[in-house]
């Protein structure tokens, strides 16, 4: 080894950029962290809880119904907790879901421009098992929405579903082993099992900017994209801002879809970045049914399994994705059979040239596309490449070509400096705008309370975030002693994938397993053992060191908790040899039979 370097790239180039990604980090930290967020409550929680997609007249009567499973969430992790449990013969279960049809994230977010960043084909869940072809390798918010109905219909869920119903607290009886269910409809349901499925992107976030009350305009969130105000749908034709100044607050995933069909209708559009998003090709396309006819059963598996595999830096003969994210899993990974680093130092070494590497081809993609060079320099990010969740898009950074279109660039300021009745100022100018946008993303960092939003006592009376306030402590990421029956689908000490409805399958197969068991054996609860959850969260711990120097030498963002990786970000305690090898373990432990780690009590 050579130190380190890799052909092109000196160790001094290396020196200077570690400087430069310093200086642009150190930047953009706040002193108020990810408290720089307010909650979309109170004055701004219709920016949450308003529903443009349902029927405002929609009522009932409150219901009083004894079910087996309460599964909270209708989204894709709800949904296939659903799927689950039925191709398991375990069919008495209700859904309880805010919006009024399935979706979850999907149903929400409806912008223009929305696709999944993963290639369809993994992405979309139960495929072979609904025999269905995406139309192209990224499939857009309507088709993705379309598929979460297909499956409601598929595994005839609607029938047993809550809809248009926020659940507010669940409650353990320990004297009847049933959680008490309470929802804003004045609902009192009891259920011998509860599945959290909200997924981890859940709850609409916005910045604490001063003034964000006092704007006279017009102002929504992506996730609730107004098209009576805007027009159009998510292709765009949005005629109602051909006449309006608007304003996108964020330039993450959203923005980076959203801003081009917003600067194809509107009369002018101000973009206000603290933080340049990575941005590479997407290079999208139409399925080839040729190719589609031609995969042979199980191919979905193999294919999400390629894929984890190769996040986690394992080779593989073949990249069956090939999309944007596999080339960066290349492209960052280090060298494997006699090349590989000898040592853990030099192997740092080697992944950061190849980082370095491909954030210069990021870089120079936007100096090739953006013609003003003032503009071009403001867009390049310079970080890790997986400091922040990269992006893809053939169209974002060209839309900076087009003259009703001005980038503001805020990072001196560490974000817009305020809102006024008619506009928002950043660096001591006021912009006036018709509209603002937040496209901010979501709370993923924030206080775990209020991301749920809802309050969960388990046996004793005692608060799961309470219980949690020291640290998850679970078995597997899915449960938690002293809340029996209480089973969790999202991001907690389990193996996080960047696919996520890979991840939630995963954890919804070894769920549905644990609930058939405990029904198949006669048990009356569930949940792990002192042993077995201290044991597995030994091990999640020992993994966490490892990951704490890159997370804290990062850009803020939600990867890292604006700048704090050790305070909690459940991103940071995970099982990091990856979502391949942890399925594997959850395969082994179910063929064993055994159990381990749980405690079933028998019923009286």
């Amino acid at each position: 080894m050579d130190g380190g370097t890799e052909p092109g790239l000196e160790g001094a180039e290396q020196e200077a950029m570690r400087d430069r990604y310093r200086r642009e980090r150190e930047r953009r930290l706040r002193p108020d962290g990810a408290d720089q967020y307010v909650e979309a409550a109170g004055r701004f929680a219709h920016f949450a809880d308003a529903d443009p997609y349902a029927d405002p007249a929609f009522d009932r009567e409150p219901l009083h119904d004894d079910i087996d499973i309460a599964i909270i969430g209708g989204g894709f992790s709800g949904l296939l907790a659903a799927a689950r449990l039925s191709e398991r013969g375990v069919t008495s279960f209700r859904i309880i879901e805010a919006g009024a049809d399935f979706g979850g994230t999907w149903y929400w977010n409806r912008y223009p421009g929305a696709q999944c960043d993963t290639d369809a084909y993994c992405y979309l869940p139960l495929l072979e098992e609904l025999g269905y072809m995406p139309t192209e390798k990224y499939a857009y918010a309507t088709e993705i929405l379309d598929h979460s109905r297909r499956i409601g219909h598929h595994y005839d869920l609607y029938p047993k579903a809550i809809l248009q119903t926020r659940v507010r607290s669940i409650d353990w009886d320990d004297e009847r082993a049933r959680w008490h269910i309470r929802t804003d409809r004045d609902d009192a349901l009891t259920a011998r099992f509860v599945v959290m499925a909200l997924g981890s992107i859940t709850r609409p976030k916005l910045p604490g900017i001063p003034g964000i009350d006092e704007f006279g305009g017009h102002a929504f969130h992506t996730s609730r994209w107004d098209y009576a105000y805007t027009g159009g749908d998510t292709n765009g034709g949005m005629t109602g801002l051909a006449d309006k100044r608007v304003a996108i607050i964020g330039t993450g995933a959203s923005a980076v879809q959203c801003t081009p069909r917003v600067a194809a209708d509107a009369a002018h559009v101000y973009v206000f970045q603290r933080t340049p998003s990575s941005v590479d090709w997407r290079r999208n396309r139409p399925t080839d049914p040729g190719w589609w006819s031609s995969l042979q059963p199980g191919w979905q598996r193999e294919r999400r399994e390629n894929f984890n595999d190769q996040a986690a830096g394992r080779p593989v003969d073949v990249d069956l994705v090939d999309d944007g994210w596999t080339d960066i899993f290349r492209s960052i990974s280090s060298p494997k059979g006699a090349n590989r680093p000898r040592t853990k130092e030099e192997r740092d070494l080697v992944v950061e040239a190849s980082d370095l590497r491909k954030m210069n081809e990021i870089r120079a993609r936007v100096d090739e596309t953006v013609d003003d060079p003032a503009v071009a320099e403001a867009l390049k990010p310079y970080y890790r490449v997986m400091c922040k969740r990269p992006t893809f898009n053939d169209e974002y950074l060209a839309c900076f070509n087009r003259d009703n279109v001005t980038l503001v660039d805020v990072s001196e300021s560490r974000g817009v400096e305020r809102i006024t009745e008619r506009g928002v100022v950043a660096n001591g100018h006021e912009y006036e705008v018709d509209c603002i946008i937040y496209a901010t993303g979501f709370e993923i960092s924030a206080d775990f309370r209020r991301r749920l939003g809802m309050e969960i006592n388990g046996r004793g009376g005692v608060s799961l975030f309470d219980h949690w306030a020291d640290g998850l402590r679970t078995l597997h990421g899915l449960t938690t002693r002293g809340f029996p029956n209480w089973f969790y689908v999202g991001v907690s000490q389990n193996a996080f994938s960047v696919n996520m409805t890979s991840m939630f399958d995963d954890q919804a197969k070894h769920i549905a397993y644990l609930i058939d068991e405990t029904i198949r054996r006669k048990a009356a609860t569930i949940e792990p053992s002192e042993e077995g959850q201290a044991d597995w969260v030994a091990l999640i711990n020992g993994f966490k060191v490892g990951g704490a120097g890159f997370l804290a030498a990062c850009t803020p963002g939600y990867y890292n908790n604006e700048g704090s990786p050790q305070a909690g970000n459940a991103f940071f305690g995970a099982y990091t040899p990856g979502a391949s090898a942890f399925n594997r373990l959850l395969e082994d432990w179910r063929a064993a039979g055994e159990l381990e780690g749980m405690e079933l009590v028998p019923h009286v």
